[in-house]
């Protein structure tokens, strides 16, 4: 495994632009782009052993960070075939 963090902008390089344009004009992306970075700092500071955890922790918050991940990607693929 690897103990990379999972970096929005890292996931989706394609949709860099459309990250920070989101980021900046719609407050509910905002939000959620700012929920993942919280959670997946959380779950990099647990599997690299920062921030000791339960494994039951850690695959909760990995669970977390995936679903604000696919909800982060539809609003992206949303907005790109609105433009």
């Amino acid at each position: 495994m690897s103990h990379v963090p999972h970096e929005l902008v890292q996931e989706f390089p394609e949709y860099a632009d459309a990250i920070h344009t989101l980021k900046t004009n719609d407050a509910h992306f905002a939000r959620l782009f700012d929920e993942y970075h919280d959670v997946n700092r959380e779950v990099h500071r647990g599997e690299t052993d920062v921030e000791p955890m339960s494994d039951e922790t850690l695959v909760t918050l990995r669970k977390k960070r995936m679903a604000l991940k696919d909800e982060l990607y539809a609003a992206l693929k949303q907005s790109e075939q609105a433009s």
